[in-house]
């Protein structure tokens, strides 16, 4: 059985959308998907993003679209894998503009649960995924409810860096007011588009620059 719980202040922020329709049918979906074939991640860390970065400590949004589809990859945090677990291309590509723009050396482990713990949202569009199959859960609902997520941000929030990479992610622009909030947009990390644009985008040093100019103590990359 898929525990559908989130354990901070995220639970009231989206209690009316766990309670529409299309939320019940959603979790009727992944709760058969579960039951018959191979899931990432495991159910416990669906909500990790949410868990690991309460609403109230929200600064920073970075924006992905389906979980890795690998074992032992996907713990419910985009662009993040596990500790132990070879770092994906994409992951490898922000490491590198970490590198390039604050001098950061690549760290021991790919698990962002770090920056989670900052303040920094790492949500995926899609929480779960089919092993071995991309995009097997898109249009079943996570859409719908991550998009939710993202407006209660833009709504209720201020002052909040959202990281949008790729045309995917760049979408979601039309949900967020600038003038309430910073938006920092490039071609994704992944290998096809990072040397178009991605590398050499300083969205860290951009965000720490932005967060600090308010106030708010800056992320430790």
């Amino acid at each position: 059985m898929v525990a559908f719980q989130i354990k901070n202040d995220w639970s009231s922020v989206l209690q009316e959308e766990f309670q529409k329709a299309y939320f019940n049918d959603l979790k009727a979906f992944v709760q058969e998907e579960y039951s018959k074939e191979i899931i990432f991640p495991h159910p416990d860390y669906i909500f990790n993003a949410f868990n690991r970065c309460s609403f109230k400590d929200t600064k920073v949004v970075i924006l992905g679209q389906d979980p890795y589809h690998g074992l032992g990859q996907a713990h419910g945090l985009s662009f993040s894998v596990l500790d132990g677990v070879a770092f994906p291309p994409s992951l490898r590509n922000i490491f590198k503009e970490l590198k390039r723009d604050l001098d950061i050396d690549p760290p021991f482990s790919g698990n962002l649960e770090r920056w989670a713990d900052q303040g920094v949202l790492l949500l995926n569009a899609t929480l779960t995924v089919r092993q071995g199959q991309a995009g097997s859960h898109q249009k079943k609902g996570w859409e719908t409810f991550t998009d939710a997520v993202i407006q209660k941000i833009a709504e209720e929030k201020e002052g909040v860096v959202f990281m949008l990479w790729g045309a995917f992610a760049q979408k979601k622009s039309s949900m967020i007011d600038e003038n309430k909030h910073y938006i920092l947009s490039s071609v994704h990390p992944s290998p096809l588009s990072a040397h178009r644009g991605f590398i050499g985008n300083e969205h860290f040093s951009l965000a720490n620059k932005y967060l600090d100019s308010r106030g708010e103590s800056v992320i430790q990359w």
